[in-house]
């Protein structure tokens, strides 16, 4: 299976950073991208330059979700939408945990949900599941509930593959580390910031390295089945390991 096989995609979180560089390659691929975001004038921007097919929808909004999905078909899903949060568990608010929860994962299972069966029936399709490094590592400065909704998409992505064993539906995920995208200036309130802390003195993923990941797991032989990448910038690692010292309680 490659581009020739498919006809229509979905992308979610399309407006901006990986999904509005993934609608371009797509659509210059020959495909019909289907653009679901909730920034309608950025997709009326994205159609008009790429001829996609906007949908200004929240991808939380299951019903409207389910509503899109019974009119179109759907043969490439990419599962790209996704939020985060600074702090960590210690100081997470309720209001955080839910709207983590229902972005990065209940409305990942949704779409598989809706649209994994039709692929299964037309025994044609391929999903990807944009997930991130925090799905798989531990580090400092990370959002517990950021890694934990990422850790779901990751177990998700390797139960399908169950799902679907003997069909010929692919299912791969893509996890990447630091990508220059907005998420990151929505975080500080600050895009300015955001770009001087983050990005200036480093050469991070782009956008479009992400929609290239993407162009090459689709493209690849009916035979091939490339069920996880990891994408690192060049200069970028994890691991590692942390050891706090003893405290020493003292007496007067």
């Amino acid at each position: 299976m490659a581009f020739s096989d498919y006809r229509t995609a979905l992308v979610t979180g399309a407006s901006s950073g990986i999904g509005a560089a993934t609608v371009r390659r797509l659509c210059a691929e020959g495909l019909t991208v289907h653009a679901l975001a909730r920034n309608a004038e950025r997709l009326e921007e994205l159609a008009a330059e790429t001829g996609c097919k906007p949908h200004p929808v929240d991808v939380g909004d299951s019903a409207a979700v389910e509503r899109l999905i019974d009119a179109i078909e759907i043969d490439v899903l990419v599962n790209n939408a996704g939020q985060s949060r600074r702090g960590n568990i210690l100081d997470t608010t309720p209001e955080d945990v839910d709207a983590l929860v229902d972005i990065n994962l209940r409305a990942v299972l949704h779409l598989t949900r809706l649209v994994v069966p039709g692929m299964a029936q037309r025994n044609r399709g391929h999903v990807i599941n944009v997930s991130s490094i925090a799905g798989h590592y531990a580090f400092p400065g990370g959002n517990t509930v950021y890694h934990a909704t990422k850790a779901g998409v990751h177990s998700l992505s390797q139960q399908l593959r169950v799902d679907l064993f003997g069909k010929n539906v692919r299912v791969t995920e893509i996890s990447p580390a630091r990508v220059e995208t907005e998420v990151f200036g929505r975080l500080l309130g600050d895009f300015a910031e955001a770009k001087r802390r983050f990005f200036d003195d480093y050469d991070s993923l782009q956008p479009e390295d992400l929609a290239n990941a993407i162009a090459f797991v689709v493209d690849a032989p009916a035979r091939m089945n490339v069920a996880f990448m990891e994408v690192l910038p060049t200069q970028q690692v994890v691991g590692g390991l942390n050891f706090a010292q003893r405290k020493t309680s003292t007496t007067s």
